[in-house]
């Protein structure tokens, strides 16, 4: 297998976490759940035209959608086909920067899939053509920055409210309170949630609950037997409870059965992609 990954500079740095590329990804596994990260992502299918995406309520339902596609920010994650995986490259997005590509404000796109041609049109047929072709990670990386530089709607500028604000919500891993942000901002509390959602794609309460439960993931990667009534305070859950609540709610598992998950695919060797959590196999 291989995977690649890369940091573009100016002016695309701030905006683009960075550009990932899998080839030859197989996996004993069929499905995967993607959790949300409080992010935007564009995707493209590098072996066929198509992508689906399915329901985890509802593993037998699915959409199907292009091989380009971008997802907005989920609230609740969704299943992807690994089968469709073996060979494809996406754009990991900053919080909040991937608004200038879009042509409408990430509020839009919510909790939803749009086939980047919606968005830009038959360019983003001859970008997933021209990606095909290439025959190098770095030759596919160069065009996709020059795409996403050819595809800027507005000034690429951030507003600097949204900027404080997410500054403070990942620094204090979602404990920072939504009416201290906004007033130390200048705003009213209206107002902020408005723009805070149309750039970044979710409320500022669902964006704090997410760095909440990233904030959690990140802890129990670190190994051992975690205390739960620890790790809850710690990421700023009232009690145990409302930590069980949020990590059902986003991987669809309690905290010690997506432990124990995660330890049985690590154990066998199984590469687990940035916000994946395998289903099956």
């Amino acid at each position: 297998m291989l995977f690649r990954s890369y940091v573009p500079g100016p002016p695309l740095r701030g905006f683009v976490h960075d550009f990932w590329l899998y080839d030859g990804y197989a996996a004993p596994h069929f499905r995967e759940r993607i959790m949300p990260s409080g992010t935007i992502e564009l995707v493209v299918n590098l072996r066929e035209d198509q992508l689906r995406i399915y329901d985890p309520d509802h593993p037998d339902r699915c959409r199907r959608y292009s091989g380009a596609l971008v997802s907005g920010a989920y609230g609740r994650g969704f299943v992807s086909d690994v089968l469709e995986e073996t060979s494809i490259m996406g754009v990991h997005f900053e919080p909040g920067g991937a608004f200038p590509f879009l042509g409408l404000p990430a509020g839009e796109l919510a909790d939803s899939h749009v086939n980047l041609e919606a968005l830009w049109g038959q360019s983003a047929g001859w970008l997933r053509e021209r990606l095909c072709a290439s025959a190098t990670p770095v030759e596919r990386f160069r065009l996709m920055e020059e795409a996403l530089t050819a595809h800027v709607f507005g000034p690429l500028e951030r507003h600097r409210t949204v900027i404080f604000a997410l500054h403070a919500f990942v620094r204090s891993g979602g404990r920072a309170t939504i009416g201290d942000v906004a007033h130390r901002a200048g705003l009213s509390r209206r107002c902020f949630i408005e723009r805070f959602t149309a750039e970044v794609g979710m409320t500022p309460k669902l964006f704090c609950r997410v760095e909440r439960f990233q904030h959690g993931l990140t802890l129990l990667r670190g190994g051992g037997a975690p205390d739960w009534a620890e790790l809850a305070l710690e990421c700023g859950y009232f009690d145990q409870s409302h930590l069980i609540h949020d990590f059902v709610t986003f991987s669809g598992l309690t905290p010690t059965v997506y432990l124990d998950h995660q330890k049985r695919f690590q154990e066998r060797g199984v590469h687990i992609k940035r916000n994946h959590l395998p289903l099956d196999g």
